[in-house]
């Protein structure tokens, strides 16, 4: 064997050869190889409490753990997308985290809200740098009300930024910018600036530019899973695992909570007390010994959640099924499960078994 034609011959019959990886970039090469990495082995089915478990190894680690057939309810919101510019990536973070602040849960917070993604400076309007917000809420009213006050305060007042609709499709626009631009106190002047209608408010460090009219459309809240683990060491690691991965390999989302993570989940309304919304007694650890209704078993001692938003349930779904594979590769995780309630809460769901593809 002393020809090339005779080599190829020989590899073309060998695994994990073909013509497709040959003219692979390296780039998309190692993303399919982390993708099988992450792959979950379906090893066999189990009845457990909360009816069908499916018990998978994960491809990488050989961590095993059962993943619930059950599903997230999910939830229709109002979403609006601004891209924040600024001088540098460090006031584009500051303006975009301050503006997404205090916005967890619509429960309490007066809004939710999340940092998407950066944008480059070769994608933006104003050849700057970006940072993709996405703030949701129950009306198109409340979500322009918080839309102002959120850029207003927080994106206006932050040094070298600017304002642009990242939703240029949607057919409901809000007049965000025309409202903010009073704050110019009659020194406002209407302008088109990169195809875009905007208005230059005047500012002591120089000018703000905010678009007139913001995007609006109908997006999916609520897309959810639950990571059972022996202890908060092991939980905490596969949470901030799914984290990273989700926010590495999905768009279109928003983790809103602190670092993408919710501790204290909730169950729609209360047994006690005349409220929304209280502890998901079900799955807290510490009552497991004391409420007839636990999920937790005995070997979990700590629960995380990992909350999505997004402008489709198709980006939370994709965003979901990351999390899970990430989550769990971690030794330690016992169960993913999912919160919903009977369908109580909204009309779209996600089962665990879909997003996975397990069978």
């Amino acid at each position: 064997m002393n020809t090339i034609p005779q080599l190829l011959k020989v590899l073309k019959k060998m695994k994990n050869f073909s013509r497709l990886d040959l003219n692979m970039p390296q780039s998309e090469m190692e993303s399919k190889s982390i993708a099988n990495e992450n792959e979950l082995k379906v090893i066999r089915k189990e009845k457990g409490p909360e009816g069908e478990e499916f018990i998978v190894k994960h491809r990488q680690t050989g961590n095993i753990c059962a993943i619930i057939d059950t599903f997230a309810e999910m939830f229709s919101m109002w979403a609006g997308r601004i891209l924040i510019t600024a001088e540098n990536e460090k006031w584009a973070f500051t303006a975009a985290r301050t503006a997404t602040g205090l916005a967890t849960s619509i429960i309490m917070s007066p809004a939710e809200a999340g940092i998407e993604s950066t944008v480059p400076p070769d994608k933006t309007p104003d050849g700057k740098n970006g940072v993709l917000i996405q703030i949701y809420h129950h009306t198109r009213k409340e979500l322009k009300s918080q839309m102002i006050l959120r850029i207003g305060q927080c994106i206006m007042t932050c040094p070298t930024t600017s304002a642009f609709d990242a939703l240029p499709e949607a057919k409901r626009r809000l007049k965000v910018g025309r409202s903010l631009r009073l704050f110019g106190d009659g020194f406002q002047k209407r302008d088109v600036f990169a195809g875009r209608k905007v208005w230059r408010i005047p500012v002591m460090e120089g000018e703000f530019m905010v678009e007139d009219k913001f995007g609006a459309s109908k997006a999916i809240a609520g897309g959810n899973f639950l990571i059972l683990a022996e202890n908060r060491e092991s939980g905490l690691k596969a949470a901030e695992n799914a984290v990273e991965a989700i926010n590495r390999k999905s768009e279109g989302i928003i983790l809103p909570f602190p670092g993408g993570i919710c501790r204290a989940g909730s169950k729609s309304g209360s047994i006690k007390y005349k409220l929304k919304a209280s502890t998901f007694h079900d799955f807290c650890p510490k009552l497991k010994k004391i409420v007839s209704d636990s999920k937790v078993p005995d070997n979990v001692n700590s629960i995380y959640e990992i909350v999505i938003n997004g402008l489709n349930s198709d980006y939370v779904k994709k965003a979901m099924a990351e999390g899970v594979k990430a989550a769990a590769k971690v030794s330690g995780v016992v169960k993913i499960s999912a919160g919903n309630y009977g369908g109580k809460l909204g009309p779209f769901r996600a089962y665990l078994r879909e997003v996975l593809e397990l069978k």
